[in-house]
């Protein structure tokens, strides 16, 4: 005699009985954190986790692996605040596109949904999105991303994530790393460039025009 179908577990809730026993272990655990769900979460799905989770940043990487951070410590969060506003400003005054901060999430053709510090992705390409599409993870790789490294960073992780938004179709990204003063300047098709404590950035390609003032973030 079959089982009420009404009351078969669904894979959303399969999925939430592993997330409630993951949290009672993740506890004890360092971030960040790789977590592997019985099955893929599309990205309806993962956005559901994502708000349901709030106070995590969440990524997911190519082979469906969910990568668990906490928030940003209070120096990080000052500094990221500074390079979203920054770019927010231009962006508005520019109107070739529109900024992003730490909390836009991108899917890319490599499957990944990834979130930079700061992003800025052209008006044609945003236009070109319904409001709901709007509403969701963009469906486009930014044209230019900006990583800031954190204490709890690893450098090899965060070079792996900026070959990735290359790979993914970012035109040009900067990896700025407050604990070595440095930037890492990653451009499509070279090898990245690298900067020692540099006084000022200046956008190029997609971002031509845009300057970014550095001393806030060596202090």
């Amino acid at each position: 005699m079959s089982a009420n179908p009404a009351l078969q577990p669904t894979e959303s809730s399969r999925a939430d009985q592993v997330f409630a026993s993951a949290d009672i272990l993740l506890r004890s655990i360092s971030f960040p954190v790789v977590l592997r769900t019985p099955k893929r979460l599309d990205n309806d799905q993962l956005l559901e986790f994502c708000a349901a989770n709030d106070l995590l940043r969440i990524e997911r990487n190519p082979a469906g692996e969910l990568i668990l951070m906490t928030p940003a410590g209070g120096k990080t969060s000052n500094r990221e605040g500074y390079l979203s506003r920054e770019l927010d400003i231009w962006a508005e005054q520019d109107a070739r596109g529109i900024a992003f901060n730490s909390n836009g999430g991108f899917s890319l053709p490599d499957g990944s949904v990834r979130a930079a510090d700061a992003a800025w992705l052209s008006l044609q390409k945003w236009n070109s999105l319904s409001s709901d599409e709007q509403g969701k993870f963009i469906p486009f790789c930014p044209e230019f991303v900006i990583e800031l490294r954190s204490p709890s960073d690893s450098v090899s992780e965060l070079e792996s994530k900026m070959a990735d938004w290359r790979a993914n179709g970012a035109q040009l990204a900067w990896l700025i790393d407050p604990i070595r003063k440095l930037v890492m300047i990653y451009r499509a098709g070279q090898e990245p460039e690298i900067l020692l404590q540099p006084e000022t950035l200046h956008g190029e390609g997609p971002v031509a025009g845009f300057t970014l003032k550095m001393q806030r973030l060596w202090e």
